[in-house]
């Protein structure tokens, strides 16, 4: 089930409806409600896949609980990677198998030798990657006595199958939503107003924007040799937007849906095309990504506490795994290296915590200088998502290759007027709005009441013009 969809805009407001008539009652029905709902989200997609979900979250549910009442190291430690190897297991085997099956094809066959090793031909479950990231954090927390084995099953399967995030984020920590399970929930009108403000906005960064900047972007990238430089890198320009409002899009909706359930879930996205630095970049986007594999990659290696050389491994090695969760592909990869390349001068000049408020915090307009940083960081962002949006790294560099030739001084053959206009307001709004959690939190709220409804009546009137087939989100592949 999509988000964007008719068929979730009458399945929402059911659970919505019973969730709230039950408040009175014992919270195990609330979340026996939201286990349910949960469930046939997940089923909608494909149903066969919802016994993987559930297996996998039994697993981790009672491997904590093993772990933490066991009394010897040893037995503690079987719970612990018992749990973590069958969990990575899956994940390898419905992601990463065909890959590596592939690239040892390849490299054999470079030597002359020819290898026949059959791949599976087997669809990748939808929101594993997520989920499985929501039961390792787990187990690790117990394991390292961060938290305490939760003993209620139907809390703890609310805790990984909760639908909001099920299949492309947040990813949430147990010390965040645990609690918020077992506590009583009271609905708000103030909650309820900003959840909705949330979900309109995402709404129309998923529809009007990602989708609208996809019908450009996808012919390009499929077939650049038929568009000069300029074009080219028109196309960059459209799927860097189209990725971020795609991706941040379905984070509102998230947010904003939990919220309405009076349930908080983390930050995701933080403006981050607003960024002045790489660093500050990654600190703003996927949010609750970077600081998994910051808390159970980069910390556990040795994080900045070593020297320069183990400092400068650590940031290759967590750009690297990054690259590679989001898919296996080459261009993953690089991806993962090139945002580790630029990374590394502000980690060597001890710069990477330079910008931490968001820009032009204390006024309307950014400094030349940050206008300057927050155009150099767009660009080679822009550099790194040809790598992300290319089937084969050897395609990417032909796009990049023609960017950097004589045909890039020619009129782009695609310039949609209406997008760029859309695209333009689209970072306005942004701009207006970049000092609360998204775009519509606080804008206009204290000032005109007017001047308020005339942009959610707008964003209505756009989101229904340009209301079509559906499109998946791009990080369900992930």
């Amino acid at each position: 089930m999509l988000f964007n969809t008719f068929t979730f805009a009458w399945f929402f407001p059911l659970v919505f409806v019973l969730y709230w008539l039950l408040q009175k009652k014992d919270l195990k029905w609330q979340n026996g409600l939201l286990i349910v709902a949960s469930y046939y989200f997940y089923a909608c997609w494909n149903w066969k896949f919802l016994f993987l979900l559930i297996f996998s979250t039994a697993l981790d549910y009672a491997s904590g609980i093993q772990i933490e009442k066991s009394t010897s190291e040893k037995k503690r430690k079987f719970w612990f990677w018992l749990s973590i190897l069958i969990n990575l297991g899956f994940l390898g085997v419905f992601k990463y198998y065909n890959f590596f099956v592939d690239s040892l094809v390849e490299l054999f066959a470079s030597f002359g030798v020819s290898l026949h090793l059959a791949t599976l031909q087997v669809l990748l479950p939808v929101g594993i990657s997520f989920y499985t990231f929501h039961g390792l954090s787990y187990v690790i927390d117990i394991y390292k006595r961060r938290i305490a084995a939760e003993r209620d099953f139907v809390v703890y399967s609310l805790f990984v199958s909760y639908f909001p995030l099920l299949v492309a984020g947040p990813i949430e920590r147990a010390t965040h939503l645990l609690p918020q399970l077992k506590q009583k929930r009271i609905f708000t009108y103030e909650q309820g107003v900003s959840g909705l403000r949330q979900i309109l906005w995402g709404l129309f960064k998923k529809i009007v924007i990602a989708d609208t900047c996809a019908q450009y972007a996808n012919p390009i990238f499929n077939n650049p040799e038929a568009y000069s430089g300029s074009t080219l890198f028109m196309g960059a320009l459209f799927f860097t937007f189209q990725i971020y409002g795609d991706f941040s899009g379905y984070s509102d909706i998230a947010l904003g849906t939990s919220r309405l359930l009076g349930i908080e879930l983390l930050k995701n996205f933080s403006f981050p095309y607003f960024s002045r630095d790489i660093a500050e970049f990654w600190r703003r986007w996927h949010i609750s990504l970077s600081t998994w594999f910051k808390d159970y990659v980069y910390i556990p290696l040795g994080g900045s506490q070593g020297g320069r050389w183990m400092q400068i491994r650590n940031t290759f090695i967590i750009f690297l795994v990054s690259g590679f969760w989001h898919g296996a592909n080459w261009t993953f990869i690089a991806w993962g290296f090139l945002n580790a390349l630029y990374f590394l001068p502000l980690l060597l000049t001890n710069k990477n915590r330079s910008h931490v408020e968001i820009v032009a915090n204390h006024s309307m307009f950014p400094s030349f200088k940050e206008i300057i940083g927050m155009g150099i960081t767009f660009l080679l962002t822009v550099f790194a998502w040809i790598f992300f949006r290319a089937p084969s790294v050897s395609d990417a560099l032909y796009f990049i290759q023609k960017i950097c030739s004589k045909s890039v001084l020619q009129w782009p053959t695609v310039r949609p007027t209406f997008l760029i206009v859309l695209l333009l307001f689209f970072v306005l709004v942004e701009w207006w709005g970049r000092k609360g959690n998204f775009a519509l939190e606080k804008l206009w709220v204290k000032q005109s009441r007017i001047l308020r409804w005339s942009l959610y009546l707008l964003l209505l009137v756009l989101l229904f013009l340009f209301q079509g087939e559906p499109e998946t989100f791009i990080y369900f592949q992930f």
